[in-house]
């Protein structure tokens, strides 16, 4: 659901975007951090927000690091 907002906010497309591990923190809604894989050998770290379920609203993307190897830590930022 987040493809399309990291896709613009980098000015890149991505032909593949497959989430390979994440970690959560919950506060008020929920934090995501996401290793996805974007190339064969180019993965991205993604911080998604989700808010609580009343407030129905979709993932937003917070923030995001690029040029991760498939063996970087997936680490809060």
């Amino acid at each position: 659901q987040v493809k399309p907002q990291f896709e613009s906010q980098a000015n890149t497309t991505c032909a593949v975007f497959t989430a390979i591990a994440y970690k959560s923190q919950v506060v008020a809604g929920t934090i995501y951090f996401i290793k996805v894989q974007v190339s064969d050998d180019e993965y991205v770290h993604l911080k998604v927000f989700q808010s609580l379920p009343q407030e129905n609203q979709g993932p937003s993307l917070v923030r995001f690091q690029t040029g991760k190897t498939r063996d970087d830590p997936l680490t809060y930022f």
